[in-house]
């Protein structure tokens, strides 16, 4: 059997252990489109409480792309998925997602769009 050379070996590390995790560390690293309205709604002190099992969480956190990483998140949920952290115990947090935003007396549940959430805090979207 014909062995091959080594700069095949090293091409083949290259292309498909190299390359791919290189990729994905840069992906990491380049700001999202969102960066900058999401680091508004986190200054302004506003709150997402979600669980990692909710459904409607992670549809909230994908709208954000890969800004949903600097979304002001707070889990709700321990990792048993069946009890809930002592923070939203004493939030008062019964429904997933809610979002607090301050100087409202009242907690809003549910989805809500980039707009809404532009609208309540005046946080500036991106054109």
């Amino acid at each position: 059997m014909k062995r091959l050379p080594k700069h095949w070996l090293l091409m083949f590390i290259g292309l498909f252990i190299v390359l791919p995790f290189g990729y994905h560390f840069y992906s990491l690293s380049t700001p999202g489109e969102l960066d900058g309205f999401t680091q508004c709604l986190a200054d302004k002190q506003v709150k997402f409480y979600g669980a990692f099992w909710c459904p409607h969480c992670q549809s909230q956190k994908k709208i954000f792309g890969k800004s949903a990483k600097l979304l002001p998140y707070v889990e709700c949920s321990n990792s048993d998925g069946k009890t809930q952290t002592q923070i939203c115990i004493d939030q008062k947090i019964t429904s997933y997602p809610t979002w607090e935003f301050p100087g409202e007396p009242e907690k809003q549940t549910g989805e809500l769009t980039l707009a809404q959430l532009a609208e309540k805090t005046g946080c500036v979207l991106p054109q």
